[in-house]
């Protein structure tokens, strides 16, 4: 999947179908000229519904698709017979998908499992013949009801992907670097910031055939929880990540504010992240020689306050660890 194809935010207006009409039909055969009433009932408006499919990771099939409308439903007819029900118009999202309403940017539903339906906008009620309204002291009502309206409303889709280890990281940390050599990804990888501009997600095959998966999410800056840099619009893509890495650079000026202040942007956009497992990868490790190595441990030691790992993507030192150590943390027991 390319980078143009990772769409997970899109606005729709949704219309349910319309309610058909009932009949106002009087019962007329050859020798039968003032039959009674035998309208029969409108049929139900389609509905607009949402349903998971799992084997979608995107909302790029409905970047372009502005507008659902559901079909109206068929009036009545004469003898009693009801009118067709409108189809309904499904619109199949991939799991992890929240539904908004836009204009008050509430949530509506998730959706987490694969066939799960909701539907957002209900269709219109047909309306009733008009043999319903007939009595002793009106015998023949010559009137019926019309269907009721569909519903429209503006829904906003917004995908949070679904990865079981998040990468955090400044701009450039070596995350897309990481991703390729422990996956089959292929990220855009180069000597520049915000070189990933979406997600990347990656299959990381362990041992005895099993996996667990990973997202690469762009770079923060300090100050995305407010906005600043490209960062902040992926931010919630952690949300769902049940264990997060923060990858470090082994050449950076400081490495413990460089993690204090990933945290702090994570606690001022959602404080619940703070909950999660933290591993911190010092990346680029194999330009540490082994005294260097010694001293940034003994500083982490004392300064860092969380377990960490040295790392090398390009030298592939460090990474069978740091699977294990994922692994051990993805399916520690509850205590």
């Amino acid at each position: 999947m390319t980078e143009g194809n990772f769409v997970d935010y899109v606005k729709i207006h949704v219309s349910s179908g319309n309610g058909g009409s009932g009949s106002s039909h009087l019962h007329r055969e050859k020798y039968i000229t003032k039959g009674g009433p035998d309208g029969g009932d409108g049929g139900r408006g389609g509905h607009v519904i949402i349903k998971g499919n799992k084997n979608l990771w995107t909302l790029f099939h409905l970047k372009f698709k502005r507008h659902v409308r559901a079909e109206h439903g068929g009036n009545g007819g004469k003898q009693r017979s009801t009118g067709a029900d409108g189809s309904d118009e499904y619109i199949e999202v991939p799991l992890g998908t929240v539904i908004r309403d836009t204009d008050t940017q509430k949530p509506i539903f998730e959706i987490t499992e694969d066939g799960e339906e909701y539907v957002v906008a209900e269709g219109g009620m047909g309306g009733r013949g008009n043999w319903h309204f007939k009595s002793s002291t009106n015998q023949t009502p010559r009137y019926s009801q019309p269907g009721i309206d569909g519903k429209e409303v503006d829904i906003t889709l917004e995908l949070k992907i679904l990865a079981d280890v998040g990468l955090v990281g400044f701009p450039n940390a070596g995350k897309s670097t990481l991703l390729s050599v422990i996956t089959a990804a292929k990220p855009k990888i180069a000597d520049y910031e915000f070189t990933t501009l979406k997600p990347n997600l990656g299959i990381v095959k362990y041992r005895d055939f099993k996996t667990f998966v990973v997202a690469d999410i762009p770079g923060i800056i300090e100050g995305a929880a407010e906005g600043k840099g490209i960062g902040h619009r992926f931010l919630r893509h952690i949300e769902r990540n049940s264990t997060l890495l923060f990858l470090i650079p082994a050449d950076a000026d400081d490495i413990t504010k460089q993690y204090e202040i990933l945290l702090d942007e994570l606690r001022r956009y959602n404080p619940e992240m703070l909950d999660k497992d933290r591993l911190i990868a010092i990346s680029k490790s194999d330009m540490l020689d082994d005294e260097l190595k010694a001293e940034l441990k003994q500083e982490l030691d004392k300064n860092l306050g969380a377990p960490y790992i040295f790392i090398s993507s390009v030298a592939h030192q460090g990474l069978t660890e740091l699977k294990d150590r994922l692994w051990e943390m993805l399916n520690k027991k509850p205590e």
